[in-house]
């Protein structure tokens, strides 16, 4: 079974984040969900992105690399929009990685370093609608085609978080195709 890192988007670890975490548990994985927020949530994505702003996005960004240095090197990084800025940087920079999960988001390789290691396995999910997603689309498609073993699904929808069940955005369908292509992933890592 994957330890899991699994980091929360710009509204906070919500009860649906702590959802999917859990669900990834029933499966038998270890999955960590480090609170960059420390017990805050916000309703919307506005309200959210106003506190990221205020606390800082660096200073969020080094809660969650910290959160790695407690753990061993041998994980598995997730995360959800915004938190997909922290996992896609520890897996593609922290020796050990063992897999990374893009959710919602994607980051040019380029960010990080020249290329994505070809020993880390990485799976990307957004909505072919969402406006956020749609201009990450073609960094996703880029990482999709370069790196040795990724995989890029692409849902049909707008909403934004919605894997997130605590949010209007939850798209139940989805989420639940997404979750069962993560246990997969997750299994064979």
């Amino acid at each position: 079974m994957a330890e899991v890192l699994l980091y929360h988007h710009v509204q906070g670890l919500t009860d649906g984040v702590r959802a999917f975490a859990d669900d990834l548990r029933q499966a038998g994985h270890t999955v960590h969900t480090p609170d960059l927020f420390e017990g805050r949530t916000f309703g919307s994505l506005e309200e959210g992105m106003g506190f990221a702003r205020e606390i800082g996005f660096d200073t969020l960004r080094e809660r969650g690399a910290a959160a790695a240095e407690n753990l061993g090197p041998e994980l598995v990084y997730a995360g959800f929009s915004f938190g997909v800025t922290i996992a896609q940087k520890l897996a593609q920079t922290r020796p050990g990685a063992r897999g990374a999960l893009l959710m919602h988001s994607c980051i040019p390789v380029s960010e990080y370093g020249e290329s994505w290691p070809d020993s880390v396995p990485v799976q990307i999910h957004g909505k072919e609608g969402d406006e956020f997603f749609d201009e990450d689309l073609p960094a996703a498609r880029e990482l999709a085609k370069s790196a040795s073993a990724a995989e890029l699904f692409v849902y049909p929808g707008e909403q934004h978080l919605f894997t997130d069940s605590s949010l209007e955005a939850f798209d139940a369908e989805a989420s639940k195709l997404l979750l069962e292509r993560v246990r997969t992933f997750l299994a064979s890592v």
